[in-house]
């Protein structure tokens, strides 16, 4: 409703009058906003026809506030703004001095008769943050971010801030790719299409891409792939030799040493050995590289005693992966079978000297689980896997298959496991826990028969492996019985030995010197002894994926935790310490710096912290039920800080020795779930990385408030540096990331290196501070899955490095600089 006129003025227009100034007004206000949601957008200034002109401005700085990046207007600068009264009506405090200048205030709206000029950016406050940071990802895309998207990577999407470009670039488009000014106050990347922006810190000198001197070296491997791996361990010439992921392990039983075969570029499956005792094969399953290409499987043929690859087999022949492989023995090992993991099956015999193939033939629909030669015969096969047992001929190249008749015994659902017996008899364990001997019966016009002869009980539950002795007695492990038994050549029962609960199940079985027997498990052991003494573990890991990862401050030990299980274990020995079973799975864990406590959070969202010494429970706790990411214990030890999926940082007190902690507070400002976190040196400040790419600054000490200008706090030193995000540590991602190829990150105690763990089974070492993009690395394979995590032992002399789904556990040696190992 119009105001009365004064005395004096002329009276009321006419309708029609009042009707064009109102529509004017309204195209006034949707020029102004539509000008500021371009100025905002893309950091330019509105096209013509919605503002009025102005002079040329200098060039802009940026503000950040949250994830989002607003620009002060040209000129001298703004006095300071006007803002909305905090809690309690006290103003919000002021940014320090050197920081970006605040945006001014909003303005009234323009009358009728005045142009609108475009509204200046709101005065921040905690509920505009929140909006800022939600609207940053879900408003709609400016040409710029599009063009982002597209590329997604930080080589190409990382650029200058306003206030870090040159006043008067003269770059080409070319060179104008990843381009910055370290003298600038930020620098911006994209994940995703979304703005990440970053502060310089002040003094930072020249920075280089280089690679650093340091270099890593794999020395230990924890585990074995017992879990789903059959005929998987072997004796060579004083060690054993086994696999794990993508590393197949010689391991030195006296002195406890190391080797490690490293040619293969996926998770090894199987393993034979050839009659010399010095050349083995291993094949590999099928995987993808970085770029999602798929990776052919193949198998390779080496020398045990020097780690050289003496032949690469199949190369393009096999699909999916290589499931089993057998050499010949009467020919001394001059052929090589193997059976492939496609859908048909396919059994080939190849020339190890030629690496040629000499027959080919799909085998069966089914399951194939093990393959061998006949130890008296080159020409004849055997294959066995569900439901069925196969006895191949192979003639030049041609191979012909019988099947097996069990006749009126039950058939069982899987044949796991096969021996030829001294009189050259076959042997098999199937999944009724019976062995069965099968002989050869002779039919008319040549044609023969193979049939079951006897068929003895074994074990409750199914017969994983069998063994033949070199005084001609026959080994079988049970696997639900978990019982080692001991027949004689007629398959009488001589001796048996039942296996603790917490090794699993037999899996396999060798024989090493004398009377030393060695057993593979299913819960990924490694068992050494007699069947009079028993056994005890010379090997041990995990069951499942693992994620959680600490090293102690003050000495090479390190805890790792995954579904179900607690390990603690000895650098310096290459041993288990220790092993708990939890009834959650274990996501992540911290050492107090004192050394004596850990504090673990699990899937269900409640965290433990457990005495390392006594592994008492010393305290417990719940925050919500969502799973929790991150525990991290301030340096003076004093603060628990725990990051969860439900967006929130819980920070506790630690008293009495690590025995009460206390409820202090919650960071609260995440739009998304914690992923990563560090305290500074000082123990009152956090950095905290979210699934949505933020990073957040916080002052515990204060109040676990959220410090709102994040510019104040690029100067400030870290305890730790495990952010993915971070000023530090852009450099490492690499081009094409989706923000999601980086699942951990730790820069060394010394500041110098910064290790990294990818979604592509690689270990990086990069040069730290690596604030280049593209900056090279040192590359590392050998895990068959994502790298869940890495830490630097306290001394930087090791980098611990975890598997994921593979349940490996790899600790490398750090060579210094100049030092090739």
């Amino acid at each position: 409703m119009e105001p009365p006129p004064e005395r004096g003025e002329p009276g009321p227009p006419a309708p029609l009058e009042l009707r064009m100034r109102a529509v004017e007004q309204e195209l006034a206000l949707v020029k102004a906003a539509l000008g500021e949601t371009l100025r905002r957008l893309g950091g330019c200034d509105p096209p013509g026809g919605l503002a009025p002109p102005e002079p040329p401005p200098e060039p802009p700085r940026s503000v950040s506030v949250g994830t989002q990046t607003e620009e002060s207007p040209p000129g001298p600068p703004p006095s300071p703004p006007r803002e909305p009264p905090g809690p309690g009506g006290a103003p919000p405090e002021p940014p320090p001095p050197g920081s970006p200048p605040c945006p001014p205030a909003p303005e009234p709206p323009p009358s009728p008769e005045t142009p609108p000029a475009p509204p200046s950016p709101a005065p921040r406050g905690p509920r505009k943050e929140l909006l800022r940071r939600h609207s940053s990802s879900s408003g709609p895309p400016s040409p710029r971010q599009r063009l982002s998207r597209k590329a997604a990577s930080s080589a190409n999407l990382l650029q200058g801030s306003p206030e870090s470009r040159p006043k008067e670039p003269t770059l080409s488009p070319a060179s104008r790719r990843g381009n910055y000014n370290l003298r600038g106050v930020s620098v911006k990347m994209f994940l995703r299409g979304r703005p990440i922006t970053m502060y310089v810190p002040s003094g930072l000198g020249p920075l280089r891409a280089e690679l650093p001197p340091e270099r890593l070296q794999l020395d230990w491997v924890y585990g074995y792939r017992g879990r789903d791996s059959r005929s998987n361990l072997h004796v060579l010439v004083g060690e054993l030799v086994y696999f794990i992921a993508c590393v197949v392990v010689l391991l030195q039983l006296p002195q406890r040493r190391q080797r490690h075969y490293l040619r293969h570029s996926d998770c090894v499956r199987c393993l034979a050995v050839h009659p010399d005792r010095l050349r083995v094969a291993t094949g590999q399953a099928a995987g993808v590289d970085k770029d999602g290409k798929p990776l052919q499987p193949i198998v390779h043929i080496w020398d045990s005693a020097t780690l050289q690859t003496l032949q690469q087999i199949g190369l393009g022949s096999f699909e999916r992966g290589v499931g089993s492989l057998a050499f010949s023995t009467a020919d001394q090992g001059a052929f090589l079978c193997v059976v492939d993991d496609s859908n048909e099956h396919m059994m080939s015999v190849w020339d190890c000297a030629r690496g040629t193939k000499q027959a080919e033939v799909k085998s069966t629909n089914e399951s194939v689980l093990t393959v061998e030669f006949n130890p008296r015969d080159s020409g004849s096969i055997v294959s066995s896997g569900k439901s069925h047992v196969f006895f191949w001929t192979w003639s030049g190249a041609v191979l012909t298959k019988k099947h097996g008749i069990f006749g009126k015994y039950k058939k069982p659902k899987f044949i796991q496991c096969f021996i030829f017996d001294a009189a050259g008899a076959l042997l098999t364990g199937d999944s009724e826990g019976n062995i069965l001997t099968w002989t050869r019966t002779p039919g008319k016009g040549g044609k023969e028969t193979y049939q079951i002869g006897q068929q003895t009980r074994a074990h409750e539950g199914s017969v994983f492996a069998l063994c033949r002795r070199r005084d001609g007695t026959v080994l079988s492990g049970g696997g639900k019985d978990r019982r080692l038994l001991c027949w004689s050549p007629g398959l009488e029962l001589l001796h048996e030995v039942e296996l603790p609960e917490s090794f699993g199940a037999v899996r396999t079985i060798a024989e090493g010197a004398g009377e030393e027997l060695l057993v593979g498990t299913t819960r990924n052991a490694l068992l050494r002894g007699t069947l009079g003494a028993g056994f005890t573990p010379i090997v041990q890991g995990h069951t499942d994926e693992v994620w959680g990862l600490a090293t102690h401050p003050n000495c090479c030990r390190f805890l790792t935790c995954g579904h179900g299980q607690l390990c603690l274990w000895d650098g310096r020995e290459h041993a288990l310490a220790w092993s708990l079973a939890l009834e959650d799975t274990g996501l992540c864990a911290d050492f107090h710096p004192a050394g004596h406590l850990v504090a673990v959070g699990l899937l269900s969202g409640r965290w433990l912290v457990l005495d390392t010494g006594t592994r008492q429970l010393l305290a417990g706790g719940s925050d919500g039920n969502e799973q929790l990411s991150v525990v991290r214990f301030s340096p003076d030890g004093t603060f628990l800080a725990i990051g969860s999926h439900d967006n929130f940082i819980y920070i506790y007190s630690v008293a009495e020795g690590g025995r009460k902690f206390s409820r202090f507070g919650r960071c609260t400002g995440h739009s998304s779930f914690i992923t990563h976190l560090d305290w500074s040196k000082d123990g009152r400040f956090i950095m905290s990385n979210s699934g949505d790419y933020e990073i957040l600054y916080w002052d515990v000490a204060g109040g676990c408030k959220l410090l709102r200008n994040r510019f104040e706090s690029r100067d400030r030193e870290w305890a730790s540096y495990t952010c993915v995000l971070g000023f530090h540590v852009f450099g490492v991602w690499p081009d094409g990331s989706d923000g999601t190829d980086i699942n951990s990150l730790c820069r060394s105690h010394h500041e110098r290196v910064v290790a990294v763990a990818d979604d592509f089974c690689k270990v990086h070492l990069f040069q730290y501070p690596c604030a280049r993009p593209k900056a090279p690395s040192h590359v590392y394979g050998g895990h068959g899955s994502h790298v869940t995590n890495v830490r630097f032992t306290h001394d930087d002399g090791h980098l611990v490095s975890l598997g994921g789904k593979d349940t490996s556990v790899f600790q490398w040696r750090v060579l210094p600089g100049g030092d090739s190992g």
